[in-house]
C-alpha cells in the first residue's frame, strides 16, 4: 500500500511539473474595453477587474463620460466611474451577448438587445420591450432624428419604434435592397439617413427605411464592408472596401479613396473614426486597431497598452468630446459570438471535446490519488507506535 500511494504521489507531481502542449498565456489576451482621450494616440484599460472573454459594444451616456455601458458575452455591464468599476445590469432580466446598446441624444432612455429580448432602461428601471420574433439578437440599435424614434436591425431585417423603445413593429420591406441588411447607421442632420449593408452593397433610406437605393461606392466594386456616418463633420461618411476606406462629403453620393490600403490584406474593418481634417484616422478590424496620422497613407497597428492578436469591434465615440475613443476586444472571433446568439448554445458547448475529457481524467486522477494518500497516511499513523494513543 505505502508502495502504491508513494508512485500515484510521483505521478501526481510529474503530471503538474511535465510540459504540455499548450497555447502561451499572454497577459494582455482577455477581451475588454479600451480607452483613448487622444484619438488613439494612447490607450488605457477601462474595465478594470474584468476577464472577459468577448466585450462587443460599448456606449457612453451623452449626460455623464464616466457613465458606460458594455455589451459582453455573458450580459450588460455598467460602470458611472469611467471604467474604474463595473455591475452587472439587470442580471436577473438580460442574459446572454448584448450586441446592441445606446443612448438617446439627450441621455433620458437606454435601449438594449439581448437573445431573451429588447430592453428599456428609463429612470433607472429596465423593462422588457414589446418587440417581434426576428428583433433578437440584433445588430444594432440606433435613436432616430424625431423623438421618441428608434431603428432597431435584427437578425437581418429591420424595426422600428415611434413610443422611445416600448414597442417595435417590423418595417415593410418594400423593395429587395432592404433584404438581407448586414448594418444599420444614421445621419440625423441635416435630414434623417439611414445606411445599410446589404449582401455587400450600400443602400441608403430617407424615408425611415420603408425604401432603400443602392449607392455604389466610387471606385470601389468590391463588397462594402461598414458604413459609418461622421459625428465631427455635417455629411461625412465613411466606408470600407477592399482593405482600404472611403470618403464621402456629401452623404454617400461621391466617394473617393483615403490613403493606402492596409498593411495586411482582407483585413476587416469593423469601426472608423477621424479627426475634422481627416489627418488622424483609428480603424477597428479583426487584426486589432490601426492608426495613421498622414491621412492614412501609412498605417500602424496599435500595441502598447492594447491586446495583441486580437479582433477589435465596433468604435465608440464620446458624444461630448468625440476624440476620446472606446474599443472592444474579443478573445472569441466575434461571428462565433453571434451564432451563438442565434441558436442559443452555451459557448462552452464548442469546446473540443478532447480538451474536456482530458481536464476530467486529470481531474478523476487527483480525486483517487488523494484517497489512497489518505488512505495510505492513516495505515502509516496506525503503525508508529503511541500514535493512536
Amino acid at each position: 500500500m505505502r508502495r502504491i500511494g508513494g508512485m500515484l504521489l510521483l505521478l501526481v507531481v510529474v503530471a503538474l511539473l511535465a510540459p504540455v502542449q499548450a497555447a502561451a498565456h499572454d497577459a494582455s489576451a482577455y477581451g475588454g474595453v479600451f480607452r483613448s482621450r487622444s484619438m488613439g494616440g494612447a490607450w488605457l484599460n477601462a474595465d478594470a477587474g474584468l476577464f472577459l472573454s468577448a466585450a462587443l459594444t460599448v456606449a457612453v451616456d451623452p449626460r455623464d463620460p464616466n457613465h458606460l455601458l458594455m455589451g459582453s458575452d455573458s450580459g450588460l455591464l455598467a460602470s458611472v466611474n469611467g471604467g474604474r468599476s463595473w455591475t452587472q445590469e439587470a442580471p436577473t432580466l438580460i442574459s446572454g451577448a448584448v450586441f446592441a446598446v445606446a443612448f438617446s441624444p439627450d441621455g433620458a432612455v437606454v435601449v438594449c438587445v439581448a437573445p431573451g429580448g429588447v430592453y428599456r432602461n428609463i429612470d433607472g428601471s429596465w423593462r422588457r420591450s414589446d418587440a417581434p420574433l426576428g428583433a433578437t439578437p440584433s445588430r444594432g440599435v440606433v435613436f432616430g432624428a424625431a423623438p421618441k424614434r428608434l431603428y432597431l436591425l435584427g437578425r437581418d431585417r429591420l424595426f422600428i419604434s415611434n413610443d422611445g423603445g416600448a414597442h417595435f413593429a417590423r418595417v415593410p420591406d418594400d423593395a429587395d435592397d432592404a433584404e438581407g441588411l448586414e448594418s444599420l447607421a444614421i445621419l440625423r442632420q441635416p435630414s434623417e439617413t439611414l445606411f445599410a449593408v446589404a449582401h455587400g452593397r450600400l443602400v441608403v433610406s430617407t424615408d425611415g427605411g420603408q425604401h432603400w437605393q443602392q449607392r455604389p461606392v466610387t471606385g470601389s466594386a468590391d463588397p462594402i464592408e461598414t458604413v459609418i456616418p461622421d459625428p465631427t463633420v455635417p455629411n461625412r461618411v465613411w466606408a470600407a472596401a477592399a482593405n482600404r476606406l472611403y470618403v464621402s462629403s456629401d452623404s454617400s453620393r461621391q466617394w473617393q479613396a483615403i490613403g493606402s490600403v492596409f498593411p495586411e490584406m482582407h483585413t476587416v474593418v469593423r469601426g472608423i473614426a477621424a479627426d475634422p481634417a481627416a489627418t488622424t484616422l483609428v480603424v477597428t478590424t479583426h487584426r486589432g486597431t490601426y492608426r495613421s496620422t498622414d491621412g492614412g497613407a501609412h498605417w500602424v497597428l496599435e500595441e502598447g497598452n492594447l491586446p495583441v492578436h486580437l479582433e477589435a469591434g465596433p468604435l465608440a465615440r464620446d458624444p461630448g468630446n468625440p476624440s476620446v475613443l472606446y474599443v472592444v476586444y474579443s478573445l472569441v472571433p466575434y461571428p462565433e459570438v453571434w451564432r451563438s446568439a442565434l441558436d442559443g448554445s452555451n459557448l462552452l458547448a464548442r469546446a473540443d471535446p478532447m480538451c474536456l475529457i482530458g481536464g476530467l481524467a486529470f481531474l478523476l486522477l487527483l480525486l483517487l490519488s488523494g484517497a489512497l494518500l489518505v488512505a495510505w497516511l492513516v495505515r502509516r499513523r496506525s503503525e508508529i507506535p503511541g500514535a493512536a494513543r
